[in-house]
């Protein structure tokens, strides 16, 4: 490193003898010649009588003139350099490796094709819907279009007005310009109205858990138990079926069709009973059926009662007295009391739940036969004003047809 500061003599070395005085009118005239810029060793006589020609900027003076700090750019700094310049990776915690667990669950090919055909069964109420968001922009008339679709897909005045107003607040929650965008919303909106529905059926509780089934005429109550059945022996569950509906023409025999199909034979543990009688009381065939699922050991008894409609009171009496015996048969039963809908009746289907609720106090849903012309905004307007639990939704005849309830599945279906 370069020094500015001049080394100090020794103290040994003998001083420098005085200069000699110089006489007062030679020190004049070397003063002038130093003002006139003339050569020191040059004579009055030698000098040039003009005046000198500008010099050059003068050289820098031998001894350096105090500068800022005198390191070289090439000589890095002493203090450690800022932690901020260092790369550091990001912690795990906060940005999380793409893992398996955070990629979406693969769907089973027949949920995947039962998805499929639940889409099919409500295109005509998805395309009225996404009709309304093809415009450029958000505004009442948008609205006013989607109040409309909702009503034409049996959404019921209370389950619409509650879905427009919560779509408003999460659109400007979201800040959101585009109207391609709150169909997305919309779907949200929608899930979260049906997810109270959203409950698996409880089995194991009691044994045998014992299920009473009702319905309007056609709804499909017996195809609903046979695809029921199926689900229980597959899940390895012993069934006993109750051909409770004596009523009806063939209906013991239609049901021992569904107990046949959905019968293991592999595996007799599991192999599905039926109980019945050619002309008895629907309520004594119920019990006899109870009595025997308790003694043969059986996981689940499902009876299976006449259809009637809400209106008629002496069967709707008749449905209390069943229920009644059975609880006689089996204290706490029955655990379970379905009410199976057809999707196609629209709003009769919220009326169909609200008699039969206040009747027996249901306590799961099923909802068929939505692979016609069902419009699905029925769930809707029971989501909002009997949220009864849906345990299984039905899109079609084949046994695998009849699966579980899950609102977002729903929600997208409605709206593809």
């Amino acid at each position: 490193m370069f020094s500015f500061f001049k080394k100090k003599s020794s103290p040994t070395e003998a001083p420098a003898p005085a200069p000699a005085e110089v006489p007062a009118e030679e020190r004049r005239s070397w003063v002038d010649r130093l003002r006139s810029g003339i050569g020191l060793g040059e004579s009055p006589a030698e000098a040039e009588p003009t005046a000198p020609e500008p010099a050059p900027a003068p050289a820098p003076v031998p001894v350096p003139v105090p500068v800022p700090v005198p390191v070289p750019a090439s000589v890095p700094s002493p203090s450690p350099a800022p932690a901020a310049v260092v790369p550091v990776p990001a912690p795990v915690a906060e940005v999380p490796p793409a893992t398996p667990a955070a990629a979406p669950p693969a769907i089973e090919p027949e949920r995947r094709s039962w998805m499929d055909k639940l889409r099919n069964g409500l295109r005509k109420t998805g395309s009225s819907i996404s009709q309304v968001f093809t415009g450029t922009q958000i505004d009442d008339a948008l609205y006013e279009d989607l109040e409309s679709a909702l009503l034409m897909a049996d959404a019921g005045v209370k389950a619409t007005e509650f879905l427009l107003t919560d779509l408003k607040w999460r659109v400007k929650e979201a800040k959101v310009t585009d109207p391609a965008a709150v169909k997305g919303l919309l779907a949200d909106a929608i899930t979260d109205l049906l997810r109270p529905l959203e409950k698996p059926l409880q089995i194991g509780e009691a044994t045998p858990t014992v299920m009473m089934v009702v319905g309007v005429n056609g709804a499909g109550k017996t195809t609903s138990i046979g695809k029921l059945t199926r689900h229980l022996a597959d899940n390895g569950q012993k069934v006993l079926l109750a051909a409770a509906d004596t009523f009806r023409a063939a209906a013991r025999e239609q049901l021992a069709v569904w107990a046949d199909r959905a019968d293991r034979p592999d595996d007799k543990a599991v192999a599905v009973e039926i109980v019945s009688q050619e002309s008895g009381d629907p309520s004594s065939v119920s019990f006899d059926a109870v009595v025997a699922g308790k003694s043969r050991g059986c996981d689940v008894v499902i009876a299976d009662t006449a259809g009637r409609l809400p209106t008629q009171l002496h069967l709707m009496e008749e449905l209390k007295k069943i229920k009644r015996v059975i609880g006689k048969a089996q204290d706490g039963a029955p655990h379970e009391v379905l009410l199976v809908v057809d999707g196609n009746t629209g709003q009769n289907a919220l009326s169909q739940v609200r008699a039969f609720d206040d009747a027996l106090q249901l306590t799961g849903l099923i909802i068929t036969k939505l692979d016609g012309t069902a419009k699905g905004g029925v769930l809707a307007a029971i989501a909002r004003e009997r949220p009864i639990p849906v345990y299984f939704v039905g899109v079609g005849e084949k046994l695998e047809d009849l699966q579980t309830f899950n609102a977002r599945e729903f929600a997208q279906a409605v709206l593809a």
